[in-house]
């Protein structure tokens, strides 16, 4: 799953201003433990795009709720499939079935 989470600038300019981004940031990538994290902007915004394994939905909530709540940031969730899971999809079943 990719998570990009985009924080809304009156808000979350507040841990930068005083000094507690990295600490924050790092309480929150070190309970969500992301395979990768890479740190970018968006639409002139501070965001953070980062890959995590998810085996079960309920643990979205782990994973959106410390950006919520420390930065009021905006969260998107985009479920993602290597090039393994795409070969493990079955296309080709699905294309014979569903084609007209």
């Amino acid at each position: 799953m990719l998570k990009g989470a985009d924080g809304r600038p009156e808000f979350a300019i507040i841990p930068y201003r005083d000094g507690s981004v990295g600490k924050k940031m790092g309480q929150i990538l070190e309970e969500i433990k992301p395979e990768a994290a890479y740190f970018t902007e968006q639409g002139g915004q501070r965001s953070a795009l980062l890959i995590v394994d998810i085996d079960d939905p309920a643990k979205i909530s782990t994973l959106a709720e410390p950006w919520f709540l420390t930065f009021n940031a905006n969260v998107e969730l985009k479920v993602i499939m290597t090039l393994d899971d795409l070969k493990r999809a079955g296309l080709e079943e699905l294309g014979r079935k569903w084609s007209m």
